[in-house]
């Protein structure tokens, strides 16, 4: 009996270290909730939570947006999954679900656009091929996006249907309310939604402005928009971002340019139309200063100068902002994500997309005449709209003055034929390298962790506190939960210091600093990762240790400067060494191939 339970327990244990990094996080937090005796204690202890960051108390559920960990809690003891499947299994089984939602949103949009389920089945084919560049869902599954970009998808596709001019009243309804649901759901899952919405917002902005759309369904999305926005305030413990955010400052002042409208037709409403521009954007700016300065809120500064580093717009040595820069998702794209692209025939087909959209909308608001509303970021929605839609290869045509053929009969015909041969190619392809991957078994295992974390959780003091990088504080939180001093979380400021100063492990720091940092975390263990310490980057200039040289001025690398280097040696080499000064604060206890634990001393022994 007894090995029975110490074998699930491994068991669980391999399970969870394939979360990583944030989505550790996430799914500790899930672990948490299905442990509390009540669903409102649960939401208690998550929300005021002073056990998993030392000396620090956090509403977790509004800084990590834990909606979808409270829901899927919920679900998996109300319906009685406990009695029958593993709770890591229910959520990952939600989450593939959503994603399947998203694949059916994305069908029915082209669907819509095009007007034929051919481009809906290329879409899909499209998004499934290029999944890698599509999804992360693969990589990372609890991350926020995945959650909330399925309900983005939908709020497209029932944007896109509720645009649609020849709707009768009953589908008009089911779209407004969908819609209505997506948004507001879109907006709780993800605590960046409301810059999409707000580029989204633009977009119908821009289509009213030159009369592509009807304006008063234009402005029933504006409502959905607010409604959302302080719904979501409400229930997001009073989020002040989403009230200085420039989503409601510009539906706002969209809001106040359309009482100032006049009637169609008139000479003083074309002047009007030149400048709704000036009025829009003045009030947009001036409404979300003023916003700024009478709502207390806590302005993510990193984030604007992210920003600015990231366009070039300035340069920095900070080690935080240089990190985020490093990250693989925030990399342009590379060579390898375009030709995956056009190897599978998406990219040669959007560009001729959009090219033909472009200078079709050019020509349709040169003239003032209606045309369809098209609006989404998906590549492969839009590529399938346009090789299935005969309109646009009528607008094509008539470009090219298409005489010896009747082009509207070509134009049908194309439409059925061109989809078919690019499902066919892909078909033969992709097909079978698709079977492949899905026939084989991959298992992730990693013994070094696992050993790391029994330790953990059969040596060291339930009080512990434990530092080290981000990503494996993550894991242990999930693996033990054991406190730590830091997170993999880039939204607040705190703890992005923390994981500055927490880094400083792999920098030319001396012991003393090192034990200073630690020891004002109020810290017990300290563990570094040999993979850190030893990097090899592929990136030039993206290892840990590097950007930790150029932030402590230990290595100027620009044109024109000499290197300057530490008297110190690096510490995570410097320690495992056993000399003094190092011995002196630290005391390794444990040690595999991959992780070298430190205990922090409180009693300082200078040997010689």
């Amino acid at each position: 009996m007894t090995l029975q339970f110490l074998k699930e327990l491994q068991n669980e244990l391999e399970r969870e270290i394939t979360f990583q990094g944030d989505s550790a996080i996430y799914y500790s937090y899930y672990k948490d909730m299905l442990k509390a005796p009540s669903f409102e204690r649960g939401v208690y202890e998550l929300t005021h939570n002073n056990k998993t960051v030392s000396l620090k108390t956090i509403n977790a559920v509004q800084q990590m947006s834990l909606y979808p960990e409270l829901i899927a809690s919920v679900l998996y003891q109300a319906t009685g999954s406990n009695e029958i499947i593993e709770p890591v299994y229910f959520y990952i089984g939600i989450v593939f679900g959503l994603q399947g939602i998203y694949v059916t949103a994305l069908f029915v949009t082209s669907w819509l656009m095009s007007g034929t389920w051919l481009a809906g089945m290329l879409t899909v084919a499209w998004f499934i091929i290029n999944r890698v560049d599509t999804t992360r869902i693969e990589y990372s599954i609890p991350l926020r996006e995945n959650w909330a970009l399925p309900y983005f998808a939908c709020q497209v596709a029932a944007l896109t249907g509720y645009l649609k001019s020849n709707l009768n009243t009953y589908g008009e309804r089911f779209c407004y309310l969908l819609m209505s649901a997506s948004t507001y759901t879109f907006m709780m899952m993800w605590e960046y939604s409301h810059y999409l919405l707000f580029l989204q917002a633009i977009s119908l902005f821009l289509l009213d402005s030159f009369s592509l759309e009807q304006s008063d369904k234009v402005h029933e999305v504006y409502k959905i928009y607010i409604f959302s926005l302080f719904l979501g305030y409400l229930l997001q413990f009073e989020n002040s971002a989403l009230l200085v955010s420039p989503l409601l400052s510009l539906v706002v002042a969209l809001m106040l340019a359309k009482c100032l409208q006049v009637k169609k037709g008139t000479f003083i409403a074309k002047i009007m139309k030149v400048i709704n521009f000036y009025l829009v954007c003045t009030l947009t700016v001036t409404l979300n200063i003023i916003m700024k300065m009478f709502v207390p809120h806590k302005e993510h500064g990193h984030m604007l100068k992210f920003l600015e580093v990231k366009f070039g717009l300035n340069m920095t040595k900070n080690f935080t902002m240089n990190w985020l820069l490093c990250q693989e998702s925030l990399q342009a794209p590379s060579r390898a994500f375009f030709l995956r692209l056009t190897q599978s025939s998406v990219l040669p087909f959007y560009t001729l997309v959009l090219i033909i959209c472009f200078f079709s909308m050019l020509q349709v608001i040169f003239r003032r005449i209606n045309l369809k509303y098209l609006w989404t970021p998906y590549v492969c929605m839009l590529a399938a709209f346009g090789v299935c839609s005969p309109e646009l290869w009528m607008t094509l045509f008539k470009w090219l003055r298409l005489r010896t053929v009747h082009p509207v009969l070509l134009a049908l015909i194309l439409s059925m034929a061109v989809p078919t041969i690019i499902g066919l190619s892909l078909w033969k392809e992709f097909f079978p390298r698709l079977m492949t991957e899905l026939t084989e078994l991959q298992e992730f295992y990693d013994p070094d962790t696992v050993e790391l974390m029994t330790w953990i959780k059969r040596q060291a003091p339930v009080a512990a506190v434990f530092a080290g990088s981000p990503q494996l504080m993550g894991a242990i939180k999930l693996c033990t939960g054991w406190m730590v001093t830091s997170l993999p979380l880039y939204n607040d400021d705190d703890l992005l210091k923390r994981n500055e100063n927490i880094y400083q492990i792999y920098s030319k720091r001396s012991a003393e600093d090192i034990y200073k940092i630690l020891t004002s975390y109020k810290t017990n263990y300290l563990i570094v990762e040999d993979a850190i310490c030893n990097e090899v980057g592929t990136t030039r200039g993206c290892r840990v240790k590097d950007l930790l040289d150029i932030a402590n001025g230990h290595v100027v690398c620009e044109e024109g400067d000499k290197l300057t280097y530490s008297k110190y040696g690096r510490f995570c080499h410097e320690v495992k060494i056993n000399y003094s000064p190092y011995v002196n604060y630290f005391t390794r206890v444990y040690w595999n191939r991959s992780y070298f634990v430190y205990k922090i001393n409180t009693v300082i022994s200078f040997q010689s």
